[in-house]
């Protein structure tokens, strides 16, 4: 994309494309109080030729070792809770549901547990886990090269993960106050 600039000498007549630069009021990325480069917030905001500030707000991306924590974390969980139940034969945690997400889970018969975090008025995720579900089936335990609790490396099973992911992301949030 390319910003259509007027030239200074004959404005009205030519215009001059230049590549986009960095708009100087972004705060880019941002960790806490200081930018990606070092620069501190508070300064950065004190400054009135940085308004009107651009800002947008995001989660950052977990790395490997925090999914393996909470992981581990809510597999605890779901041992301790399929124990406390007094109900005979629990099944463990299903559902956990906050103001902000619901955290869905289906163990299949042989302990594997599929795990789906969503918009708490989303609907029809019982269903996208058992997708998820049949996916995996298909794609990595049908796999000759596939080792059970290694990482899955099969470009079908990416594809139909991401494209069952977005079926259910364009059914969208089903529910009161929707």
């Amino acid at each position: 994309m390319c910003n259509l600039l007027p030239d200074e000498e004959t404005a009205p007549l030519t215009t001059v494309l230049h590549p986009p630069e960095p708009d100087p009021r972004s705060l880019g990325l941002v960790n806490g109080r200081f930018t990606a480069d070092g620069k501190d917030v508070l300064e950065f905001l004190g400054n009135p030729a940085n308004y009107p500030v651009s800002i947008r707000f995001g989660r950052h991306r977990l790395s490997s070792n925090e999914k393996l924590m909470l992981a581990s974390m809510f597999h605890s969980l779901f041992a301790i809770g399929s124990q406390l139940s007094p109900e005979v034969g629990s099944s463990g945690i299903e559902m956990l549901e906050t103001d902000t997400f619901k955290l869905h889970c289906f163990q299949t018969l042989t302990g594997i547990k599929f795990v789906v975090l969503a918009d708490p008025r989303q609907a029809g995720i019982d269903s996208l886990l058992r997708k998820i579900y049949e996916i995996y089936s298909d794609f990595a335990l049908k796999n000759p090269f596939y080792s059970l609790e290694m990482p899955i490396r099969c470009e079908l099973f990416d594809q139909n993960l991401k494209l069952a992911l977005e079926v259910a992301e364009k059914a969208g949030p089903f529910g009161p106050g929707s």
